[in-house]
């Protein structure tokens, strides 16, 4: 298969965010601050989300420690923090409009936005797209 072609026809992985192994991704503003939400992997799986559970702005993220979770018709699944930090937004339309989620997970969809406290530290520790990809062909055998 060539480079770039693996699983890109099934999942949507953006290049220029940072992954984790449990599906969420982190994605570094002009700013500073950091984005963060599901892949599109974790929302197929997950299927019609119905309910999104946010932190609250103020709020401490530990670096993959549980901020939230998504529910879907299928199951309930924690959403972890890819970054440590302090929460400065959150996605308050999801509150309404779950369904975002799964419709734009990278654009629309996006969970909340933290100010990092150990920024290089906690990217060093994420996949880039490439790494990421990889872990989904694994994921998927």
């Amino acid at each position: 298969m060539e480079e770039g072609f693996v699983m890109s026809e099934e999942y949507e992985v953006p290049e220029g965010l940072h992954y984790t192994e449990e599906h969420e991704w982190a994605r570094v503003l002009d700013d500073g601050t950091v984005l963060i939400g599901v892949t599109d992997y974790a929302q197929k799986q997950l299927h019609e989300i119905v309910y999104v559970e946010l932190p609250e702005v103020g709020d401490v993220a530990e670096r993959m420690g549980i901020v939230g979770a998504l529910e879907s018709v299928k199951a309930v699944s924690d959403m972890n923090s890819p970054v440590s930090g302090e929460f400065v937004e959150v996605n308050e339309e999801l509150l309404d409009s779950p369904e975002l989620v799964n419709e734009s997970p990278y654009g629309d969809g996006w969970y909340a936005k933290l100010k990092p406290s150990d920024l290089d530290g906690d990217l060093a520790r994420l996949m880039d797209a490439a790494a990421y990809r990889e872990h989904l062909e694994h994921q998927e055998h």
